[in-house]
């Protein structure tokens, strides 16, 4: 590709449901923390290209910065397949071996009809691979988000996932001719 791309990631506003949940794509974002998406929007280059999930909180979230993002399927959340719409320690408790063994291995584990982390950086990798040169922003989730970590820094997956993104969050990386470049991970801004 020719060009450097120098790409602004934010992960989506917190989920207005409850907490401990693995959401739908169609779970609503919690767009109350107004002096956070202000700093935000601030912080964003002017006329970037933006991109965004598909899910309705990554959407909510671009709008509410004052983005109209193209929707990129391969930016979407890790798919939990049969565990999507449940709680965590719901799953903990009747889950049985198929949820404990997932997070034996969770970069590589994948839930019934689901995929693994492992599926998402390739899925990922095809994404980011479609963006041209120059600035763009992204408004996707943690699990996207650490999907390109691991490909900017070469890591496994497994290692990616050790990475935090919080809400809000600001992750700058670039891809430059010789290579890719991290200037910052979960970066509150203010």
């Amino acid at each position: 590709m020719e060009g450097e791309t120098f790409l602004w990631l934010i992960r989506h506003a917190p989920v207005d449901g409850v907490k401990g949940t693995i959401h739908a794509p169609d779970a609503p974002a919690d767009l109350g923390d107004h002096a956070q998406l202000e700093a935000l929007r601030q912080s964003l280059p002017r006329d970037a290209a933006s991109y965004a999930s598909p899910s309705r909180r990554t959407v909510e979230t671009a709008r509410a910065l004052g983005l109209d993002p193209t929707l990129v399927s391969e930016f979407r959340e890790q798919d939990f397949g049969d565990w999507t719409g449940h709680r965590h320690d719901e799953l903990a408790a009747t889950g049985g071996e198929a949820y404990a063994q997932f997070w034996s291995d969770p970069a590589h584990g994948r839930p019934p009809g689901g995929e693994s982390f492992e599926d998402q950086v390739a899925r990922v990798r095809v994404g980011l691979s479609r963006i041209g040169a120059g600035s763009a922003t992204l408004v996707v989730h943690s699990g996207t988000i650490r999907a390109a970590l691991c490909i900017a820094l070469d890591l496994t997956p497994q290692a990616a996932l050790r990475f935090v993104v919080d809400p809000l969050s600001l992750t700058r990386i670039d891809r430059l001719a010789s290579g890719w470049r991290v200037v910052s991970v979960n970066q509150r801004v203010s």
